[in-house]
């Protein structure tokens, strides 16, 4: 019996070359060089799925790509998807990665492989592939999804077992006519919540210099000294409104990428650990992201009790632990999710900012229903009366009439 799990492009050879295969395809060397193996295999039916969620390369440059190494591309807007069902559940659950970074790809490979399968199911595809290797956490994510998401067919990476260096993909694919992708420094991954990059020159924690051209969102833009205040508010844990303006979340992340990126801030660097416990350098920028899980934070601790977020921050890390290791679909993130939800229909209100070049300040914290005080005096008044309520009646019965 075959084995469901396809680590080498030597397994590749036991594929129908007349049955359908699906490929996921971002248009980058690794998906590109995939597609022109199987062209040589002679795999006629061989479908590039891209999965836009609001990453940088063009559709067009993924079509010119993929027609020209023989492929159908499907190229599926999921980009409302992605934010409502993946990227405001993260917001809630603080989902940031052991304090360093907030997560990206843990997000959206889940949804990638739901896309991937339901297009393959339809097609009556064999198998579905993906290029991660083994130095790249969405091997175990996508492979985790794969599984959990009940694929019948064959799935995995060729990539895992038979890494090709990236001169030998480039010449193959200049040979094959494809030359658009020498430029490339670094590997790299986007989605309207995060540009992240990796290996390359990021390959060496010890020593490692990013080039500012790399960064698009948070190049700063704002003069020395600027500043502009900006309210974000939150509905039952959604938000929903940028000074007071209403707007679906994928518009709101892309506006405060842009106005918080201008003074420099949401800039991460951080190790992550691999399935063997070794750890890799990742870049990112998210400046949405930095602002989002802030304004979060203060509108949740101004709506829950204490000893609620207590618990919820320990449960915030098992959220992102089954997430980040590709139980997306797994019983224990989605029962997690449950608690994340229960105190998000409880998280509504509303914060402003002062950005300014290094930093952002809180200016005004609201809730709909809070608990914080907003005049200690006048509380310790009643609740010093209410407290002794009881001592002066009893004193009263005790006095003769």
């Amino acid at each position: 019996m075959q084995s469901p799990l396809i680590r080498s492009f030597s397994q590749l050879d036991t594929l129908d070359p007349n049955r359908p295969v699906v490929t996921l395809f971002s248009g980058g060397l690794d998906s590109s060089y995939l597609l022109l193996r199987l062209r040589r295999m002679g795999v006629r039916d061989v479908h590039a799925v891209s999965v836009d969620i609001g990453e940088d390369e063009s559709s067009q440059y993924k079509r010119q790509v993929a027609e020209a190494l023989g492929a159908t591309i499907h190229i599926l807007d999921r980009r409302e998807e992605f934010a409502g069902q993946y990227v405001a559940p993260a917001i809630a659950a603080q989902a940031v990665y052991l304090g360093i970074h907030p997560v990206s790809s843990t997000l959206s490979r889940p949804l990638i492989a739901r896309s991937a399968v339901e297009l393959a199911r339809t097609l009556g595809a064999q198998t579905v592939l993906h290029t991660a290797n083994r130095s790249q956490n969405t091997l175990r994510r996508l492979n985790g999804a794969l599984t959990l998401l009940g694929w019948e067919g064959s799935f995995g990476s060729p990539y895992d077992l038979d890494p090709v260096t990236r001169e030998e993909k480039l010449v193959e694919l200049r040979s094959a006519g494809i030359d658009l992708l020498a430029g490339r420094i670094v590997s790299g991954d986007s989605n309207l919540w995060c540009r992240e990059f990796e290996s390359g020159i990021l390959d060496d924690p010890e020593r490692h210099a990013v080039p500012d051209d790399m960064y698009t969102w948070s190049r700063p833009t704002a003069l020395p000294g600027d500043s502009e205040t900006l309210t974000v508010s939150i509905e039952r844990g959604l938000p929903v409104a940028i000074d007071g303006a209403p707007m679906q979340l994928t518009d709101l992340i892309d506006q405060l990428n842009h106005r918080v990126g201008a003074y420099g801030l949401g800039r991460y660097s951080g190790l992550e650990h691999l399935d063997h416990g070794e750890k890799v350098l990742e870049i990112r920028e998210m400046p949405g992201a930095y602002l989002l899980l802030s304004s979060y934070r203060h509108v949740e601790s101004a709506c829950l009790d204490a000893e609620l977020i207590r618990e919820k921050r320990h449960l915030e890390q098992v959220w992102v632990r089954e997430a980040l290791e590709g139980r997306w679909f797994g019983d224990l993130r989605l029962t997690v999710q449950a608690f994340m939800d229960t105190c998000a229909a409880r998280t509504s209100g509303s914060v402003t900012w002062r950005l300014r070049t290094g930093g952002a300040d809180t200016r005004a914290i609201t809730a709909a229903k809070p608990l914080y005080l907003r005049d200690r005096e006048a509380w310790e008044e009643r609740a010093i009366e209410a407290e002794s309520a009881p001592f002066a009646r009893a004193g009263s019965l005790l006095t003769p009439a």
